[in-house]
């Protein structure tokens, strides 16, 4: 018999004796090596160590603002009000950790609040439920399989273009990105894509199908991925009074816009939206745990996990204590600092001041979008009007966005990328982050369009070298593309 491996010790990466170099190293050998390697040479794959909530220091020493987490850090990186919390928490917890066949105080109480939260906006949810899970594509999967209980006969569900519900089998599926799905085809059938905030397309393709054959649409109330997308005023009513006439379950994936994020509790809701399940995820697990959770009217989730079949859905983390006890505390500190306020203030200000930098710029920043603290740069062509073939543009488009966050990382600001727009960054700021330090990092931006005045210079300041070791990098990727986003 061989001879155990030495171990890394958890004790060791705490106290930083494992180094960051060790890390580097560790991690493109037995991690997502590719995504790794194409972050490193753009400069910005870390490791970061933590200065303050909302600011991270590079291995060089340099401070950076955090923008990015893709909205799942509501309080920036491990913010004492929380982390004092849990470390209450391990030291006086007696509630059993994975209560899979038991009553759970955390769940409970978690359970409890969110769905009083929901009918505080939406009061025909005030006796709905509430099933938890582990992640944003899991709590999706989980609203389809409800929405499916519900209407067994049917066979298809409806999403939109630009949507993105996640990647397991199912949210995929409802996730119209070629080069997400391509290399897992046949999906999961039934799937059908309409065209977002176009409530006639949608009405159209009903009839073509048949409203009875439909199970569910489901709908992100902005885009978030698809590039902060916000459709027409009439278009998430819409599709409430369709679902209603014809029966059909109306599903809102919340995950990205949810508790707070675009300035209110459920974005579904502000725009008038009603909808039988909603999805959450992101800002439950207050950047420290992972917690999705699946809201469902009574009378759905009944038809899924009743009686005997109570068992139908389930998961072994889901509802856990320590990810339940993130999540309650979570939820307290986003009402008790009433952060949707704050959202909306700060939002504004920064959407102010992008939209000042595309004046100053026109020839960077094609447009400019946000609500609340979920903003949008969409940037041209980094090669202009230049004709180019298809699979050519796609590349271009996507090295735009690329070359613009390595631009705004070496202005001090870690930002997003948006797997469903190759031409656009965000940036989703914590929704506490200090007023001026929030100036601070609108500052850097400014700087870095300064040092970008067009598109072009995003090309032009970028190493040659270092152009040649990307352009070989993205030969590597995949044939089949996301469509161009214009």
């Amino acid at each position: 018999m061989s001879a155990l491996p030495t171990l890394i010790r958890a004790e060791d990466v705490l106290s930083e004796r494992f180094t960051a170099g060790q890390a580097r190293a560790m991690d493109l050998k037995y991690g997502n090596e590719e995504l790794l390697y194409g972050l490193d040479l753009l400069g910005v794959a870390g490791p970061f160590s933590r200065l303050s909530p909302w600011e991270l220091q590079d291995v060089n020493g340099e401070r950076l603002i955090m923008a990015a987490s893709y909205a799942a850090t509501p309080f920036g990186e491990m913010h004492p009000d929380l982390t004092g919390f849990m470390t209450e928490f391990m030291q006086k917890n007696r509630a059993m950790t994975l209560p899979q066949q038991s009553v759970s105080p955390w769940r409970a109480a978690l359970g409890a609040n969110l769905v009083a939260l929901l009918a505080s906006q939406l009061p025909s949810h005030k006796d709905s439920q509430v099933f938890f899970c582990s992640s944003g594509t899991e709590a999706v999967e989980g609203a389809l399989k409800f929405a499916k209980a519900s209407r067994p006969s049917a066979s298809y569900f409806i999403s939109f273009r630009g949507a993105y519900h996640g990647k397991t089998y199912g949210s995929l599926s409802l996730t119209p990105n070629p080069e997400y799905q391509d290399i897992f085809r046949p999906l999961v059938p039934g799937a059908l894509h309409s065209p977002y905030g176009d409530l006639e397309a949608l009405r159209t393709l009903l009839r073509r199908v048949g409203p009875k054959n439909v199970a569910a649409i489901i709908v992100e109330p902005i885009q978030g991925e698809g590039g902060v997308i916000i459709p027409p005023a009439e278009f998430l009513p819409g599709i409430g009074e369709l679902c209603r006439e014809h029966g059909i379950i109306c599903i809102a994936d919340e995950i990205q816009t949810g508790l707070g994020r675009t300035g209110h509790w459920f974005e579904s809701a502000a725009q008038g939206l009603d909808p039988d399940i909603i999805t959450l995820a992101k800002p439950l697990g207050g950047g420290l745990s992972a917690v999705g959770a699946t809201i469902a009217r009574h009378g759905i989730y009944k038809k899924m996990l009743g009686g005997l079949s109570s068992k139908r859905h389930s998961n072994t983390f889901g509802g856990g204590a320590l990810s339940m006890a993130v999540g309650l505390r979570s939820l307290e500190l986003l009402v008790e600092q009433n952060l949707p306020e704050r959202s909306r203030q700060l939002g504004a200000q920064g959407l102010e001041r992008l939209n000042r930098i595309k004046g100053r710029y026109p020839g960077l920043l094609q447009d400019v979008r946000g609500q609340g603290l979920l903003l949008a740069m969409q940037f041209h062509p980094v090669v202009g009007t230049l004709p180019l073939p298809g699979a050519v543009k796609e590349l271009a488009y996507e090295a735009t966005a690329i070359l613009a966050m390595r631009e705004l990382h070496r202005s001090g600001v870690i930002a997003n990328l948006s797997l469903s727009s190759k031409r656009t960054v965000r940036l989703s700021p914590a929704l506490n982050m200090p007023e001026e330090l929030f100036g601070e990092l609108m500052d850097r931006v400014d700087d870095f369009a300064d040092r970008n005045p067009s598109a072009g210079k995003l090309l032009t300041n970028t190493p040659p070298e270092l152009l040649a070791r990307l352009t070989a990098f993205a030969a590597t990727k995949p044939k089949k593309r996301t469509p161009s986003d214009g």
